[in-house]
């Protein structure tokens, strides 16, 4: 017979690992977020006691972004290149998962080490490459202009003028974020189609489902819970994003608000209002975790009924 604190005990390694890489440097940050400036040093003096806490700079940042506050804009480019952003890893992703977890066969292995490669190369590394494909003369660039894809792109509004991507682009920054956050999307999601049982959809083809509405009606909501987890773990780190519009555009006509963080806490004078940001952006984050987190439990409750 086990004691009772034999199990429990094996979750102490993660716990600890959470409290000093995560919580110990999150409530840091707090600290700095609702401490004071040095008038002199113009450095940021924390405050760790919660009854010291000074919630001016939290304030200031919430009013500001407010309708036409300094990083109203900024929000609302960074809810709109995250939203396209996701729209795009959606579509592209998910028939990648579908065919690899309901047709692949023999080139199964093949194509899920495929999904994995991206993660053996250095995210900067990557984003590099792109800067070399997509820069005038550059392959990408090249043919984009023989298809004739880069004056669609033009008439579609998404660039400014034919060929030109790397002059602070929205286009390229959407692309980028795609191409930088897919894998993250589509292996969860593929782990979420492989899991369904097949008899399921056999049942629906039994009762006259044609293929479509038994994709529509079965595999689609039993995906769910993949769908959002991959949503999920692209959407967090894209919020807070900084160096991939710093890499393929550096413009601040596409800067997002991970761009503001890092401004106030490498560039500017006031790393508090930098914190502050932070934590406005870290409670925004949360409400989507809530309802990720509301979901699973849901679904799980569904499947036990």
């Amino acid at each position: 017979m086990y004691p009772r604190w034999l199990w429990p005990a094996f979750a102490i390694p993660g716990v600890v690992w959470l409290l000093i890489l995560f919580l110990l440097p999150f409530y840091a940050v707090v600290g700095v977020a609702f401490g004071n400036i040095d008038p002199i040093l113009q450095t940021p003096i924390p405050a760790w006691n919660p009854l010291n806490w000074n919630t001016g700079w939290v304030a200031h940042v919430l009013n500001e972004l407010t309708p036409g506050g300094v990083y109203w804009d900024v929000f609302l480019r960074t809810i709109r290149y995250v939203a396209l952003s996701l729209g795009g890893c959606i579509l592209i992703g998910y028939p990648v998962a579908y065919y690899i977890a309901r047709h692949a066969t023999r080139t199964k292995s093949l194509l899920l080490i495929l999904l994995v490669l991206p993660f053996w190369i250095s995210y900067l590394m990557r984003m590099l490459a792109w800067i070399n494909l997509l820069a005038p003369g550059g392959y990408a660039a090249r043919f984009l202009s023989a298809t004739h894809i880069s004056d669609l792109l033009y008439h579609m509004g998404l660039l400014s003028q034919p060929n030109n991507y790397l002059g602070g682009e929205s286009f390229t920054v959407i692309f980028a974020l795609i191409y930088g956050y897919i894998p993250y999307f589509i292996l969860p999601l593929y782990a979420s189609l492989d899991r369904i049982d097949r008899s399921h959809l056999e049942a629906a083809r039994d009762l006259g489902a044609s293929p479509f509405r038994a994709f529509w009606h079965v595999t689609l909501p039993l995906s769910k819970t993949g769908l959002l987890g991959g949503a999920v773990l692209i959407v967090l780190p894209m919020f807070g994003d900084y160096y991939t519009p710093n890499i393929v555009s550096g413009a601040p006509t596409t800067s997002m608000i991970g761009n503001q963080i890092d401004l106030y806490f490498h560039g500017g004078p006031q790393p508090t209002i930098g914190a502050a940001i932070t934590i406005v952006l870290s409670a925004f984050l949360v409400v989507l975790m809530g309802y990720y987190m509301w979901t699973i439990h849901k679904s799980s409750k569904e499947l036990v009924a």
